[in-house]
This record gives C-alpha cells, sequence and structure tokens, in this order.
C-alpha cells in the first residue's frame, strides 16, 4: 500500500509540522504532496507559515512580519529523501514529478505552489483566478535555468524542479530487519 496525504501548507509545516519533520526524518514510505497557497484559505484566512512578508491574512491585517517557512528546504533538512516543488501551472512537470515521488521508497515531498483566491487573493487584491494563476505562472522558473542566475535575479521567483532524490533506509524496513534478527537469536 502506498500512502499519499493532501495537506495545506499551513497542515503540514504548522498544525502538523512536528509530524511533518519526524516523518521526513525517520523516512517513513509515503508521499506528502503539500499545496502551498499561502493563507489558510478553508478556517478563515489566517496567515500560514509560507505568507509572504507583507502579504495580508485576517491575522496580519497590515501584512505579514515573519519571513516564510521554504517548505522544500525544512523537508530536506529534516530528512526527506525524494524532495521537489512544482506548480499548478505547468501540469505535464506537476503530473511527472507527482509519479515520481509516488514511485519513491521512503518519505517524498512535493510542495504545489497554488493559489487561494477567496481569501488570499481578495485580501491582496489579486482575487482574478485567471490571473493569480498567471502570477504563479511568471514568478516560477526551473531549477536548472535558476542555476544560471544570481541571487538578485531570483528575487520574487520560485524555483521549481527536483532537489533531493536519495536513497536511505525506510523506517520501517530497518525495524523489519531488526525483529528478524532478534528473532534469530
Amino acid at each position: 500500500m502506498k500512502v499519499i496525504v493532501f495537506m495545506g501548507d499551513g497542515d503540514a509545516v504548522a498544525i502538523g509540522g512536528n509530524h511533518f519533520i519526524h516523518a521526513a526524518r525517520r523516512n517513513i514510505d509515503l508521499t506528502a504532496i503539500v499545496c502551498r497557497n499561502e493563507i489558510y484559505g478553508m478556517t478563515g484566512g489566517q496567515y500560514a507559515p509560507t505568507t509572504p512578508v507583507g502579504c495580508k491574512a485576517v491575522t496580519a491585517p497590515y501584512g505579514m512580519l515573519e519571513p516564510a517557512f521554504d517548505v522544500c528546504e525544512l523537508a530536506a533538512g529534516a530528512g526527506a529523501t525524494y524532495v521537489a516543488r512544482c506548480d499548478a501551472y505547468h501540469v505535464v512537470n506537476l503530473q511527472q514529478t507527482l509519479k515520481k515521488a509516488m514511485d519513491h521508497k521512503g518519505f517524498s515531498m512535493v510542495e504545489v505552489i497554488t493559489s487561494c483566491p477567496t481569501q488570499f487573493g481578495r485580501r491582496n487584491k489579486m482575487s482574478d483566478p485567471v490571473d493569480m494563476l498567471n502570477d504563479i505562472k511568471n514568478s516560477t522558473i526551473m531549477k536548472e535555468a535558476a542555476e544560471k542566475l544570481g541571487k538578485e535575479e531570483l528575487e520574487g521567483k520560485n524555483v521549481i524542479g527536483e532537489f533531493v532524490n536519495i536513497t536511505r533506509p525506510e523506517l520501517c524496513d530497518t525495524f523489519a530487519k531488526l525483529l528478524v534478527q532478534r528473532k534469530s537469536k
């Protein structure tokens, strides 16, 4: 059985942050699909750990003051063995990446940049869904192209692509081997 978990950015790295980092650390064989819409879109429009500085939310009416989490860096730092970022505009890339993540043995995480016209868009004067999708398109750059640019040139860009793809023992497999060893003694 392959476990696939869909979650928002707040679910993943705020409310469920402890579960997220320890599942990555333990390399639990599941695929986490983190939809990054930069706000708690379904619970009233509170700011999320990914809300960009200056953007408004119910709980940040004058603009977000805290720096946003980079979900991919967090997953990689916690030990995830597959980490990628895609967006809702480049659908073929998203499909291919999700397939790779689901085929990967161990903790795989795909962050999907998406929009929330109702909560984020309305509060930040960009509520037209088509315009928001075009903003996503225009703000993304493939990792290979980004590697050729300087930090200043990447300002305001979202780098999409694969960041981690390694092999490491999965915790349940390691535990099963330990049980076999213990039984043979």
